[in-house]
């Protein structure tokens, strides 16, 4: 487990705004997880996305190191930010443009 979350640390440490979801960019292989993906495609922002379906330990790995449940997961500057609710209502708010905005520049 420790190297798994080795890579979650990296790769979360690599990448601006960062995606632990089911499928990838292409192909996302659940709604909750395009949701969240469409919601930074319409704002602009660019992200990573790591498929959590392609490596069980991954999968039970990030749920550990956040300590949160579900999937998708997201990252935003080195912070998680929640799921699929939480990031839905900050882009509606307006909230995850000027964090995206923010940690961007």
């Amino acid at each position: 487990m420790n190297n798994i979350q080795d890579q979650i640390k990296k790769d979360i440490a690599d990448n601006k705004i960062m995606i632990f979801a089911k499928g990838d960019k292409g192909a996302p292989q659940c709604g909750f997880s395009a949701a969240v993906m469409r919601a930074f495609d319409t704002i602009g922002a660019p992200y990573a996305v790591k498929n959590v379906l392609s490596d069980p330990a991954l999968r039970e790995g990030i749920k550990a190191f956040s300590n949160w449940p579900t999937i998708p997961q997201i990252f935003i500057g080195g912070e998680f930010i929640g799921g699929c609710d939480i990031t839905l209502e900050m882009n509606k708010s307006g909230e995850l443009q000027a964090l995206v905005k923010k940690t961007l520049e």
